[in-house]
C-alpha cells in the first residue's frame, strides 16, 4: 500500500472528509485530492503537517500495513495498553481500546465507592468502641 492510499485510508478511519483536511491544511481541496490519488509529490513538511493533523508520526503512515493496522498505545491512569493485531482493522482496534478505556472508568468508579464504604464501616467501628461519648454528641 503506498503513503497516498495510507493517508487516504487514515482520513477516512477518522471520519474526516477531504474537504476538512484540506481546509485545516491550508490547502485547495483539488489540491489535497490529489495527495491521496497520488498524483502530487509529497514535500515532507506537507508529510509531517498531515501526520500531525491525524494524530500521527511520518513513520506510522509508512508503517500501516494493507488491512490499515495501526499500533496504538494509551495512557490512562498509569495504566498502559498496547493494541497490536494484523488481523485487526482500524476500528476494531478502537472499539477495543475505547471497550477497554469503559472498563477502566468502571472500576475507577468501583474504588470509590470502596473508598467511602472503609470510611463508612471505620465511622461504625469508633461507633461501637465509644458508644456513649457518640450519644452525648
Amino acid at each position: 500500500m503506498s503513503v497516498h492510499e495510507k493517508i487516504k485510508l487514515v482520513r477516512q478511519s477518522k471520519g474526516l472528509t477531504q474537504e476538512e483536511v484540506a481546509e485545516k491544511l491550508n490547502m485547495s481541496v483539488s489540491g489535497y485530492g490529489d495527495i491521496e490519488r497520488g498524483d502530487s509529490d509529497l514535500k515532507l513538511s506537507k508529510l509531517e503537517k498531515i501526520a500531525d493533523l491525524f494524530g500521527l508520526s511520518i513513520n506510522d503512515l509508512f508503517n500501516l500495513n494493507d488491512k490499515g493496522v495501526l499500533n496504538l498505545s494509551c495512557k490512562q491512569n498509569k495504566s498502559n495498553w498496547h493494541i497490536s493485531s494484523n488481523s485487526l482493522d482500524y476500528l476494531q482496534v478502537k472499539t477495543e481500546l475505547e471497550k477497554q478505556l469503559l472498563i477502566v472508568e468502571l472500576k475507577d468508579k468501583e474504588l470509590t465507592m470502596k473508598d467511602r464504604e472503609v470510611l463508612y464501616l471505620k465511622e461504625l467501628l469508633e461507633i461501637y468502641k465509644h458508644p456513649k461519648s457518640n450519644l452525648t454528641e
